[in-house]
């Protein structure tokens, strides 16, 4: 031992003593969440913000002490546990967050330990393969021909943006009031104009007057549309739109991030017809495809237009690596240092394979049917729209906006349930998205319950 050098040195995840160093950590780490969950006793933590905080400083304590403690592991993993707000709960159905099914979560273990970074084959040699095998595989799924990796649906939506850009010069966005957010957002960070927003009456966009829009504005134009609107799940008229996009050389972008999981169903994939018409598709599967944060990716029909993110660093891609055959990766993404996502994604679908998530797919459809039924059938609430996706809207039928906001908030502080908020045609409503395949018809009937008696208990 050379001087200066630690009498003993922490363990590393991988080389030849990795898989030994981690057996013991897993069971610090699982039994940690068990204690954490049980602990918390519900879809997430009561008390609201200050109480959670406070039971998470407590747990923390000095962030940086002088010396370790050989705790922190099963500390910081219990207290993570017991303040989660867990998506595998079925009352926990506010957002499009996803319970990460088991295999995907185990397969991303392997990628933290390996640690490959996909700015260059030599850090990532199975990893940059596996990518460009799988990632061509999920774009021609959708009907394009190739696509990239990305942290979700706002990178991909940007990416799309800035593709459109380069490939003309400049171009104008238009896109529904229906559209995510991060379209907008992403022409405001590219320095393009400010969008053409077009009505979506009902939560879908209008094509006629989108047919105005287009026939009143100079090009270049970019359309975008919205397969899964982020409020109410709703998808836009696909084929309609495709249609007057060719008719007026207009570029298309379809936001799938939400229904591009229905790709997976035979029941269902029907409803995406015309996504194959696109130049490029946002598509996330930590929505509809089960996986742990992130699973982003961007489709492209024309992959040539992928070189306007081309970048040159010569000790990532030197042009003698590259002429002697070591793929270039800096192409594939804007960001440089990235960690193999694509391992998770690609253990889940070897795994499960087209119809196991279809199964998961077509469950959390019927759920929420279901759900919109019991909602539609209760004499004390109102039902938005029977369910496009997995997204149902409702609100106690007496409340006014006030209450439903009310509502919601005392479920979240008394660590009750998860339910999310969206505003359509002038009102407020309660959102429930059901993401998880393992929620029965007595879970659903008991959220309205909660619902209930939440709205009850105000006062009058």
């Amino acid at each position: 031992m050379s001087a200066g050098e630690p009498a003993s040195l922490p363990p590393l995840a991988s080389g030849p003593t990795g898989p030994d160093a981690l057996r013991p950590l897993l069971d610090t780490v699982l039994d940690a969440l068990a204690a954490g969950h049980a602990e918390r006793g519900g879809p997430l933590p009561a008390g609201g913000p200050d109480a959670v905080a406070t039971r998470v400083a407590d747990a923390l304590g000095d962030v940086l002490p002088d010396t370790g403690d050989p705790d922190a592991l099963r500390t910081l993993v219990h207290a993570l546990a017991a303040g989660a707000a867990d998506p595998a709960d079925p009352l926990c159905a506010a957002h499009l967050h996803c319970p990460p099914l088991a295999v995907a979560a185990a397969a991303d273990l392997a990628a933290s330990a390996l640690n490959p970074s996909l700015d260059s084959w030599d850090q990532a040699p199975a990893a940059s393969a596996l990518e460009a095998a799988v990632t061509r595989t999920l774009a021609r799924t959708a009907g394009l021909a190739d696509a990239l990796v990305t942290t979700g649906g706002t990178e991909s939506n940007q990416l799309a943006l800035l593709l459109a850009r380069e490939a003309h010069g400049g171009v104008r966005l238009v896109c529904g009031a229906n559209a995510h957010h991060s379209l907008p957002r992403a022409a405001w960070l590219l320095g393009l104009p400010d969008p053409v927003v077009i009505p979506a009456p009902g939560g879908t966009l209008d094509p006629a007057a989108l047919h105005e829009a287009l026939t009143a504005l100079p090009g270049p134009v970019l359309v975008a549309a919205t397969a899964g609107t982020t409020d109410a799940g709703l998808i836009d008229p696909l084929p309609e739109i495709a249609g007057l996009c060719t008719a007026h050389g207009a570029r298309l972008h379809i936001d799938a991030a939400y229904g591009g999981g229905l790709l997976f169903s035979d029941r269902h994939r029907d409803r995406l017809a015309g996504l194959e018409a696109a130049h490029t598709v946002t598509l996330d599967l930590h929505k509809l495809g089960w996986q742990p944060v992130a699973a982003g990716l961007l489709a492209v029909a024309r992959p040539h237009e992928l070189t306007a993110l081309h970048q040159r660093a010569d000790y990532l891609n030197a042009d003698d690596d590259t002429e002697a055959g070591l793929p270039d990766l800096l192409g594939r993404s804007p960001r440089t240092s990235r960690r193999p996502d694509i391992l998770k994604i690609a253990v889940t679908l070897k795994a499960l394979g087209r119809s196991g998530l279809g199964a998961l797919v077509d469950q959390v459809c019927a759920r929420a049917r279901e759900f919109a039924a019991l909602i539609r059938e209760h004499p004390g609430f109102e039902l938005y729209d029977r369910p496009v996706i997995s997204t149902v809207l409702f609100r106690p039928a007496e409340a006014d906006d006030d209450a439903v906001a009310t509502v919601r908030r005392r479920l979240l502080h008394e660590g009750r349930a998860v339910l999310g908020r969206a505003r359509l045609d002038g009102r407020l409503w309660l959102k429930a998205t059901v993401l998880n395949p393992h929620t029965r018809p007595d879970d659903l009937a008991h959220l309205i319950k909660l619902v209930e008696l939440a709205e009850r208990s105000l006062p009058a």
